[in-house]
């Protein structure tokens, strides 16, 4: 039973008439406590001194202040008082200035019938009672809401989960003026030998004593909040152990030590912590695995920093010298690791074969294959007398075919073989992007397409295409590219357009293509860097989103 519940309600009557204030008081003095004020100013006197009431009556008509005014001041240092009006008038202006400035709950003309005025009053503390009810409910809400939230910003504000610790027991320490508590996090319902803690300023840990330890296992045992009480050189003291489980999992135990207060924790207090502690026990559950995740994520980070070390070391760290012709390449993968790949290769025979391929996806799956297709690729072409490029692209689709059919993948493959002393070019694609040619010594519009190609390896398990051939004149390059360079997003203004929107910025981003690449070579100074080249790709794309490889073959 709550204070209001359990005791007498206050009522303040005045009126300027002493026979009508006696009969009130009279009326109502066996049920309230009753305070009387004879005009509006003794009765503001009144309430300084004796504070909120639960029920006021006011006459209307009096000096020096009449009740509408006189209520109309109460309303903000007392808004839930419920207040009744007395008037010998039915005035209807009086009444509506007076329900409207001083929320008046009802109002009774003169002269008034007792049982139905002391039917009003009981009507009154009804609402007044429900209304202080609902509002301690709303305060308790708040507080709770209001410490949730603190709990909430302190653990999003952490780090790690050692400072996640630290900002939950100070939080919970500061909001209930705790002289000091502590937290400690258990592992196999044992407790771990990190402390993390809080003390009030004027704590003095030398000669203040606080060794909740009997009441901690008694916690660890039943996964039951625990509470004494008792005295430290003469001063009450208080000590709460709240166990934070989650799904039925003791993670820590939090105690609390409160010295010098004469009253302990109240069960609404000790509810909202075990509350707060419910929380906490969640927010650590979900910190433990992301510290989980995070190790884990850490030990795959290492873990494909070898592969791509690997993945590196697999391409060619070195391209050779080889007379009459020069050759650059490039790969960048969007992950650690990547499905791209290049291949420059000199047969001891004089042939420079030359390839760039990409298997479809990103990330390890990709790069396996990736691995292999060089590995078998290399295989083929260190033969004493490589087969065509179209056969060999058979024999690497024969060895492969199962694999990435199986896995849902597939490579694409431009694989060309250039002899220096004929200048004779034979390639086959499967289903790559068209190699570009062109002569670095004449201003061509457009440049020459290889467009002899087939489908990618792993579609078919039997691979058949015919090879292209032409003949290279000097100062010809040959770029192979994959699709990471021709669908790069890259800023209109890599292209110098002039459209723009009204603010005079670039109005879009648009995929490079095979036409837009074509316009960057005409603008890459001479001769021709790849390096250069993909640095500007790149400075004008903001997310590289797929592997890129570029090569280029120039006959000198």
């Amino acid at each position: 039973m709550t204070e209001i519940e359990g005791s007498k309600l206050k009522l303040m009557v005045v009126d300027d008439e002493p026979d009508n204030l006696d009969l009130l008081y009279r009326t109502f003095r066996r049920d309230f406590d009753v305070y009387q004020a004879n005009h509006a100013l003794s009765a503001l006197e009144i309430l300084d001194k004796e504070g909120e009431m639960a029920v006021i009556i006011s006459d209307q008509r009096m000096p020096e202040m009449n009740g509408t005014e006189f209520l109309s001041r109460t309303v903000e240092r007392f808004p839930d008082t419920i207040r009744i009006l007395l008037t010998g008038f039915t005035d209807v202006e009086d009444l509506v200035d007076a329900i409207n400035s001083g929320q008046v709950f009802k109002y009774i003309t003169k002269p008034w019938n007792p049982q139905r005025l002391k039917a009003l009053v009981e009507q009154a503390t009804d609402t007044y009672r429900l209304v202080k009810k609902r509002t301690q409910e709303l305060r308790r809400a708040l507080r709770r809401e209001s410490l949730f939230n603190a709990v909430t910003t302190a653990i999003r504000e952490s780090l790690d989960y050692d400072s996640m610790l630290q900002k939950i027991v100070a939080t919970i320490g500061e909001t209930f003026e705790t002289t000091c508590c502590f937290l400690r996090p258990v592992e196999g319902d044992c407790l771990i030998p990190d402390v993390f803690s809080y003390q009030a300023p004027y704590f003095n840990a030398l000669t203040d004593t606080f060794d909740p330890s009997s009441l901690i296992e008694k916690v660890l045992a039943t996964r039951q909040y625990q509470l004494t009480q008792g005295t430290d050189e003469g001063n009450p003291c208080h000590q709460l152990v709240v166990p934070l489980s989650y799904q039925q999992q003791l993670l820590a135990v939090l105690a609390l030590y409160q010295k010098g207060q004469d009253h302990s924790w109240q069960h609404e207090d000790i509810e909202l912590i075990a509350g707060v502690a419910e929380q906490a026990a969640l927010a650590l559950s979900q910190a433990k695995l992301y510290q989980r995740l995070q190790e884990k994520q850490h030990q795959i980070r290492a873990e494909l920093e070898v592969a791509r070390q690997i993945q590196n070391n697999l391409l060619r760290q070195s391209l050779p010298d080889i007379k009459g012709a020069k050759v650059q390449a490039c790969c960048y993968a969007a992950r650690e690791v990547g499905g791209d790949f290049f291949e420059v290769f000199v047969h001891p025979k004089g042939d420079l074969w030359i390839a760039v391929g990409d298997v479809s996806g990103k990330g390890v799956p990709a790069a396996l294959f990736m691995a292999s297709a060089i590995s078998v690729l290399r295989r083929e072409l260190s033969q004493e007398t490589p087969a065509a490029p179209n056969i060999v692209m058979q024999n690497l689709n024969y060895a492969m075919s199962d694999d990435l059919i199986s896995n849902n993948c597939f490579i694409t493959l431009v694989l060309a073989c250039y002899t220096p002393s004929t200048k004779e070019l034979v390639y086959a694609n499967a289903g790559h992007i068209y190699p570009l040619l062109w002569s670095s010594t004449t201003g061509l519009e457009q440049p020459q397409y290889l467009k002899v190609r087939s489908v990618p390896l792993g579609i078919l398990p039997k691979w058949q295409a015919q090879s292209g051939n032409l003949v290279l004149n000097s100062n010809d390059i040959l770029l192979l590219t994959s699709d990471g360079i021709t669908e790069a997003m890259v800023s209109n203004s890599v292209f110098k357009c002039n459209n723009t929107e009204d603010n005079g910025q670039v109005s879009s981003r648009s995929m490079l293509n095979q036409d837009g690449l074509w316009q960057l070579l005409q603008q890459q100074p001479k001769p021709l860097y790849l390096s250069d080249l993909l640095t500007r790709i790149q400075a004008n794309s903001p997310v590289q989103e797929d592997d890129q490889t570029i090569l280029s073959l120039e006959v000198l």
